[in-house]
């Protein structure tokens, strides 16, 4: 039914759609919504049959739901951020189990320093723990892929992770045609495990391997991964076949045919993405937009498809590996390996900073004069970097560097307010959200003394 309906709601909808057996669930921002919706419709009694677990923490949570699980239950559990690294240790062993859960992961930044505002730091650390990730673009995508989720898991006795933006998408309000009941039980057939502990059968289930058979398990693994690649497309088709919308998928091309560069990013900012190449195309720019789905398994042949027609093509991305940079960047690359193509690599909407039109035209415009670096740290406020580099080097007890910077980014705020105590109002705060880290955010969408900065490395060089 189509409804306008917070993203949070939408979700908590399509999850109870697909009947499952056990909620367990510890609440944690941007999460929260979709949990607390789930408790009520048990509470209410709209998921008969269904149990709600109140757990105690995120580990929890993971591990009840590996119990469930292996009794036969249909599963499901949410989290975000610091939660999801609380379960970490579950995580991994509900993928070696193979236990067929779904896991909805509110994307958010992980700490120190702390932040709740959204990047895809959170389910990028645990991108090598043998769950699939799916990533949505819109809430509607969101609320598809659960019920996509659902059937994959199960059919290949693997848990999944539906990776939705925090806060952009939670707790956006948009029109949804929520999944109904009676149009999953046409698509989501009644589980059936492929294994069950039953004290009529009775088998173990997780047995200790040594050497003689540990590389075997985790080939296995990761050769039911990629027979993803595979049922991902089939499972896309049969949903748009019973409920009438193309959704999911492994990539999202757009505007690729003729385009010479390029972007290739995952979420919710592929909307916005989307609209800077639509005003490029209008100055007849050959540019177009892949939207990766599936990160896991990462769909190296379609995105070699997609991309081989290009000349160049940047990756915009919300996480980056400390010490070497771009994760997906990577990925493209080695998708890629052998065609002569330019790749670019851009970090940006770390800790929630907004990633603009502005920001992203003044991205291209670098690119089409040839001053965009390999590695780009988007809006970057170098001035205040700076600062804080001549801090430490000239004291070894600088302090803690969080908050020399959050001091150092208010210091200056304060400054241009005071400069305009007296003068118009409007024009003060405008400058002072000028003066501002999160400057970005305004419709001239730069930095005051600062510009796309590049990063470069040995290590980085020698990679490429």
């Amino acid at each position: 039914m189509r409804e306008q309906i917070e993203g949070s709601q939408a979700i908590a909808k399509a999850v109870a759609a697909c009947r499952p057996d056990v909620i367990a669930a510890y609440p944690i921002s941007p999460q929260t919504h979709i949990v607390e919706a789930l408790s009520a419709l048990v509470k209410k009694g709209d998921l008969p049959g269904a149990e709600y677990l109140n757990v105690e923490s995120e580990f929890g949570a993971m591990s009840a739901c590996i119990g469930a699980s292996a009794v036969g239950a249909r599963t499901y559990t949410a989290t975000a951020s610091q939660g999801l690294l609380f379960m970490v240790e579950a995580v991994y062993n509900a993928s070696g189990l193979g236990m067929p859960i779904v896991m909805t992961v509110a994307n958010r930044a992980i700490g120190a320093p702390i932040n709740i505002w959204n990047d895809h730091t959170d389910a990028m650390s645990q991108r090598d723990s043998g769950w699939l990730q799916l990533y949505a673009e819109t809430n509607q995508e969101a609320a598809d892929l659960h019920v996509q989720a659902f059937r994959i898991a199960e059919e290949l006795s693997l848990p999944v992770m539906v990776c939705m933006d925090g806060f952009i998408l939670t707790h956006a309000m948009e029109l949804v045609d929520v999944p109904e009941a009676e149009q999953v039980a046409k698509f989501l057939p009644d589980y059936e495990p492929r294994q069950v502990l039953d004290p009529e059968n009775p088998v173990s289930i997780g047995a200790m391997v040594g050497p003689e058979a540990y590389t075997e398990v985790r080939y296995l693994a990761h050769h039911r991964q990629m027979q993803a690649l595979e049922l991902i497309p089939q499972v896309q088709k049969e949903f748009a076949e019973v409920f009438g919308r193309d959704s999911g998928g492994l990539v999202r091309p757009y505007l690729l045919d003729d385009a010479e560069t390029v972007i290739v990013s995952m979420g919710s900012v592929l909307g916005t993405i989307k609209d800077v190449v639509d005003e490029r195309r209008e100055r007849g720019e050959k540019i177009g937009v892949l939207g990766i789905t599936s990160f896991r398994p990462f769909p190296t042949d379609a995105v070699r498809e997609a991309l081989s027609g290009c000349q160049r093509f940047v990756n915009v991305e919300k996480a980056f590996s400390v010490g070497i940079g771009g994760i997906v960047s990577s990925h493209c690359r080695s998708a890629v390996r052998g065609l002569d193509l330019e790749n670019f690599e851009v970090i940006a909407g770390l800790g929630g900073r907004p990633i603009t039109k502005a920001s992203l035209h003044g991205m291209l415009d670098d690119l089409a004069a040839g001053s965009l670096a390999e590695q780009t740290f988007l809006d970057l406020d170098r001035d205040l970097v700076e600062e804080e580099l001549a801090r430490e080097a000239h004291s070894r007890r600088s302090g803690p560097l969080a908050e020399n910077l959050v001091r150092a980014s208010q210091a200056r705020t304060d400054a241009v307010l005071e400069e305009n105590e007296g003068t118009d109002p409007a024009r003060g705060a405008a400058r002072a959200r000028a003066a501002s880290p999160l400057a970005n955010g305004s419709e001239a969408g730069g930095l005051v003394g600062t510009a796309n900065v590049p990063v470069s490395t040995d290590a980085k060089s020698e990679e490429k």
